[in-house]
């Protein structure tokens, strides 16, 4: 097994080397029939609904769907539309995404953390606060992973679903808005060239609200629920603490490797990641990777799902550009709705595209050009903007120095109204099924809504509609 695995990442390597060209792919935008944002539709209507018909025909048939639906769109691109470099495009950037996901994943299934004792409300604030920073350098699904098991064992004596809810808030969604690698939709806009640090300093303060009201509702609610404990339970809890002890910390070095892979250029950034993936798994204990409970299956889904994800959203993706000022959504604060809707319903990576290529389209521009991403973000001299050169002169927004609150909008949004559903972000369910798994009763899809997203985040993330993005 072992010299499989060696082998085909020398493989890897050498034909990564070999096509290196290949990511330097130049292509242009030609308009696309409506009819084929469809496969897009279907599929991410079969993600979010399917699961709850049929999940046993849809666990079986998950690939076959997502590879049919994209293979109409890629069929369409290079056959009819003569356009193969915007879809081979598209393939380089899905590599360079699932390269990283797939990464954290791995790594971070080579860490496991055993708490003892039982927890107290102020324990649980503090471990959510840190999955929450953690989210950061892991991402949503890696921190998730990590901490999930240990979060349950640790409130085994009074574990409810409440406590799960909120780790799905926090830890699996909204602690993850600082850095691309936190959450997906981030890690694409990096892609498309948002400078790694440019999020947090335009979000922190958003994500200290959002992070911090959130942590304070949950310690009062779990406070409330701690109290009804008998007296003699809730001394001992007090008294005996915790102890945390960490397994696979070497996997912390593979950690800090694919961090800095993010900086370097394709092929050698994926070169990389899948290497410390693969030396990762290679060096990490059985007993460790079996008291996590570790399988690939959770990222085959993933891969196999994005694969046909990222190509059914092409046509989405051209479409908007050329035609964003139809859509009528010109604001960042329509923007910031627009996208958390989508995003709780559908999957947030997908979304954040496809009003990224509006708020560019919106003013004439087309987020794949480096110079067009610079104007947005505010980082053009005013004559390199007055000289500016766009894509149409029709309907188009001016690009100001404040037109990067768009971007900004877009960035919250999709990360924060994931946790909106179970289906807004990858590890939601995936925390869902750990839970259920450990006997933990979980709300139902509708119940997870009306008893806890909307009473709780929907008045927090209209507080910051209100505060940053209602007017411009």
């Amino acid at each position: 097994m072992k010299k499989i695995i060696f082998g085909s990442l020398i493989t890897l390597i050498l034909l990564f080397f070999q096509v290196s060209d290949a990511f330097a792919i130049e292509y242009e935008i030609l308009p696309v029939n409506p009819v084929m944002i469809t496969p897009f539709i279907l599929l991410l209507l079969a993600i979010a609904v399917m699961p709850f018909i049929n999940r046993h025909w849809w666990e079986h048939n998950y690939p076959f769907v997502s590879f049919a639906l994209g293979a109409v769109t890629v069929i369409y691109y290079f056959f009819i539309l003569k356009n193969a470099p915007r879809m081979l495009h598209t393939a380089i950037e899905y590599f360079s995404f699932i390269s990283l996901i797939g990464s954290l994943f791995v790594v971070a299934g080579g860490i496991h953390i055993r708490v003892k004792g039982r927890s107290t409300p102020l324990a649980n604030v503090i471990l959510l606060g840190i999955g929450s920073v953690i989210s950061n350098l892991l991402g949503t699904t890696g921190a998730s992973m990590v901490l999930i098991r240990p979060y349950i064992r640790l409130n085994k004596y009074r574990i409810s679903g409440y406590h799960i809810v909120f780790f799905i808030f926090i830890v699996s969604n909204i602690g993850g808005m600082l850095t691309p690698i936190g959450d997906p939709p981030l890690f694409l806009g990096y892609l498309k060239g948002i400078p790694f640090f440019w999020v947090i300093t335009k979000v922190w303060h958003i994500w200290l609200i959002s992070v911090g009201t959130i942590l304070l509702i949950f310690f009062l609610i779990d406070r409330h629920h701690y109290k009804k404990l008998p007296y003699v339970m809730e001394k001992e809890i007090e008294t005996k603490g915790e102890e945390a002890v960490v397994e696979g910390l070497h996997n912390v070095i593979f950690l800090a490797i694919i961090l800095g892979a993010v900086f370097l250029k394709e092929p050698i950034r994926e070169t990389i990641m899948i290497g410390s993936a693969i030396a990762s798994y290679l060096t990490t204990k059985k007993e460790i990777h079996e008291r996590n409970d570790f399988n690939f299956i959770p990222i085959k889904e993933v891969a196999i799902l994005f694969a046909g994800i990222f190509a059914t959203m092409v046509p989405a993706l051209d479409w908007l550009e050329l035609n964003a000022e139809k859509l009528g959504i010109t604001h960042p604060g329509q923007f910031f709705w627009g996208t958390g809707i989508l995003s709780g319903f559908l999957d947030n990576a997908p979304t954040y595209l496809n009003f990224l290529s509006a708020a560019f389209g919106l003013h004439g521009l087309s987020v794949d050009n480096p110079l067009h991403m610079k104007a947005m973000l505010g980082m053009l001299s005013p004559n390199d903007l007055s000289h500016l050169h766009i894509l149409h002169n029709s309907n188009v927004f001016p690009v100001t120095p404040e037109s990067w609150k768009y971007i900004q909008a877009i960035s919250v949004s999709a990360v924060i109204f994931g946790a909106m559903t179970y289906i807004g972000n990858g590890p939601n369910f995936m925390v869902k099924s750990i839970a259920e798994q450990a006997h933990v009763k979980m709300p139902s899809f509708f119940g997870y809504m009306i008893k806890y997203s909307i009473p709780i985040l929907l008045p927090i993330y209209t507080l910051i509609w209100f505060i940053f993005f209602r007017t411009f």
